[in-house]
């Protein structure tokens, strides 16, 4: 199956696995795709572009015509935490699950990935985002795989600690101390979304906003809730008023959401500040530059 994957695939996989991993799996890619492919008699209308950061997804069509999307993503990426995510949810606010496959590729169901809640108005996306987000806030299933909030921000934290520049030190330091106080008190289990954020909720058939991608894990909603509340953040540090309506975003949305606005507040430092430094190592400098400052005025 020819194809180029898309640009950004290839750069953040790098970025996050390595360059030998990377170049491993996207050799891998073609006959990966084309097995996949294959083995469900699928039709290849096109490869979605610019796409994720973690996984090809081709737009196909099922046998009886139906459109679908075939995800595919390294194994470091743990695409069997996705599938076993969205078959807990089963539709419920997320992309369904539509096959059994037990190979690492994912067939889903087709949304319009041209139509996120990037495309509304900033009020009303936050708004249909919240309520997406709600959907999935559940129970964990029984006897899971998912990783903590815990395990996974100590992993990120270690990456953090060690000699900083003078200029993030601070911000940093203040970020490290906000996450060891939240894991010392965890106070609820829910199956988490992990990564969502506005461009992540995309307009459907059976409903008119469903989520995709997740990285699922299980803790508290003030973490998820956390990335929402930086979303759009090019333009509230454009705004005259940017501090001030940072963080009224965060009491806004902990009051929509029945969270502690405290909490909410402690992970959107830890994460905005985890993001933009990791930005910086990679050599992402204006989103770096802006994720820190966003940071620095909660």
């Amino acid at each position: 199956m020819a194809f180029e994957p898309p640009e950004r695939l290839v750069r953040a996989l790098g970025e996050t696995y390595g360059d030998d991993v990377a170049a491993r799996w996207l050799g891998q890619l073609p006959a990966l795709a084309e097995a996949a492919v294959a083995e469900r008699d699928l039709t290849v209308d096109r490869v979605q572009a610019p796409g994720g950061r973690s996984s090809l997804v081709l737009l196909v069509r099922c046998p009886d015509g139906t459109p679908a999307a075939l995800k595919l993503a390294p194994a470091e990426a743990r695409p069997e935490l996705e599938r076993a995510a969205l078959t807990h949810w089963k539709g419920w606010g997320a992309t369904q699950f539509l096959d059994a496959s037990p190979s690492d590729s994912l067939l889903l169901e087709r949304l319009h990935p041209e139509v996120s809640l990037r495309s509304l108005p900033e009020a009303k996306a936050l708004l249909e985002a919240a309520g997406t987000l709600r959907r999935l806030w559940v129970e964990p299933p029984v006897s899971h795989g998912f990783e903590s909030v815990a395990e996974r921000t100590e992993r990120q934290a270690a990456a953090m600690r060690g000699e900083l520049p003078e200029d993030v030190a601070p911000l940093a330091e203040a970020a490290l101390a906000a996450r060891s106080e939240l894991t010392m008190s965890p106070s609820e289990e829910f199956l988490l979304h992990g990564n969502f954020r506005q461009s992540k909720v995309l307009s459907g058939g059976r409903s008119p906003w469903l989520t995709v991608g997740p990285e699922p894990l299980v803790g508290e909603r003030a973490y998820d809730l956390a990335r929402l509340v930086r979303d759009r953040v090019e333009d509230l540090i454009a705004a005259p008023s940017g501090a001030a309506l940072a963080r009224r975003r965060v009491n806004k949305l902990a009051d929509a959401l029945d969270v502690d606005p405290a909490r909410l507040h402690g992970w959107t430092l830890f994460r905005a500040v985890e993001s933009g430094l990791r930005a910086r190592t990679a050599g992402r400098t204006q989103e770096s530059e802006l994720l820190l400052e966003f940071a620095g005025w909660l």
